[in-house]
């Protein structure tokens, strides 16, 4: 049995109040001064800045800081941001010890939430409400993050990891601990601005899930480890891999209109778009179209892409009356493809850059906190009568 109305009793008569709205779609829950989204005019903004104007001029390290700060660093302030995460980004022997004893078939996912929370007894944090801990605490979590993620892939594949290397940024340091060898500038721009995109996108399900365990006054790496399972789900962070799956499948551009047919007379979701708030093109697919046009005319292109561009046309041909277009997970995988970077790690590559986004909404629910409690609509029986067991 379902309802779609909360139903009070006031002086005995069943009154309605409220329908219940599914998934909270349009549902404010919070103030937030971090990101901003107009989706009719397919506008996003980080504290104020507009995300093209951020991915051109800006470095993530940058972009993290204002996130976390609510303002963009002077240079001092950037080049010690920048030396912090330095010095932060190695795995003590044992916290490496712990990964090799994972599976070799868990997907990266599973490893990186499991480690999140293993973080956190490493370095405990004591109060939430101490700025010190606080920074300490981000500064961890943001460093550490994408070394777990390169090394857990080499362990799986019975290597040892790759330390991180200082002299570089932390775009390029990642992609050396994944590929092993130091990128050129274009592959560290992209992947920079690839994470630039990926750091905040308002009141998303992971975040939503962030502010949730932040409420309860939770440490900091139990609300990373929770928003880390949240992203893990093929209707959020994972449809990335589940893009390039598809255009794997469909395998050439003729291919394409019998495959998306086919989709659409089955019910079949298409992965990589659609989105729950943009009515236009995702500002950041475009971007990302973009970049990926300017890496392939350098390092050569890739069949996925010339693919990915045949399914963005027709589909908008045939689904432009429900306004369904590319979202940011439709062109960012084929990118990391084309850089050799292993499907499952698309996702735990989000995780890298979204936790930015979902610290500063951890640090903004503390301000003014109040345990989340909504309420629900109870459909169920009343007054039944307990049957012993024997009498069943």
């Amino acid at each position: 049995m379902k309802s779609d109305i909360v139903r009070l009793k006031i002086g005995g008569v069943v009154t309605e109040k409220e329908k219940i709205i599914p998934g909270l779609e349009g549902v404010p829950i919070a103030e937030s001064e971090v990101s901003y989204i107009d989706g009719e005019k397919g506008i996003l903004e980080y504290r104020g800045f507009p995300i093209q104007e951020l991915v051109e001029k800006s470095s993530f390290e940058e972009n993290s800081f204002l996130l976390l700060k609510g303002r963009l660093p002077t240079r001092e302030e950037l080049t010690e941001f920048d030396n912090e995460l330095k010095e932060n980004r190695e795995l003590k022997f044992r916290f490496i010890d712990i990964l090799k004893s994972f599976p070799d078939m868990g997907h990266p996912m599973n490893v990186l939430q499991a480690s999140v929370a293993i973080l956190g007894m490493y370095y405990p944090i004591d109060d939430v409400e101490d700025e010190k801990e606080v920074e300490r605490a981000v500064g961890i979590l943001l460093a550490k993050i994408p070394t777990i993620i390169a090394a857990w892939n080499r362990i799986r594949h019975g290597f040892e990891p790759l330390p991180p290397r200082k002299d570089l940024s932390h775009s390029a340091n990642f992609l050396y601990m994944i590929l092993g060898k130091e990128p050129d500038d274009k592959m560290t721009n992209i992947m920079d601005a690839s994470l630039i995109c990926h750091a905040d996108h308002t009141m998303n399900a992971s975040t939503f899930t962030a502010r949730v365990v932040t409420s309860t006054q939770a440490k900091p790496h139990a609300v990373i480890a929770s928003a880390i399972g949240a992203l893990s789900g093929p209707l959020h962070g994972g449809a990335n891999e589940h893009v390039v799956r598809m255009l794997r499948a469909i395998g050439s551009v003729e291919n394409v209109r019998p495959y998306i047919q086919n989709m659409i007379r089955s019910g079949s979701k298409i992965m990589g778009l659609g989105h729950r708030v943009y009515k236009v093109k995702d500002p950041r697919a475009s971007i990302l179209q973009k970049l990926a046009e300017l890496y392939f005319a350098s390092h050569g292109s890739t069949p996925l892409f010339e693919v990915a561009k045949e399914v963005e046309k027709y589909a908008v041909e045939i689904l432009k009356d429900k306004k369904i277009y590319p979202n940011v997970d439709f062109y960012s995988g084929i990118i990391y493809e084309k850089m050799g970077i292993p499907t499952d790690l698309y996702t735990p590559i989000f995780v890298m850059a979204r936790i930015v986004g979902w610290l500063a909404h951890w640090r903004e629910q503390l301000v003014n906190n109040r345990i989340f409690r909504p309420t629900q609509v109870y459909v169920g029986e009343h007054g039944k009568k307990y049957i012993p067991v024997d009498q069943r």
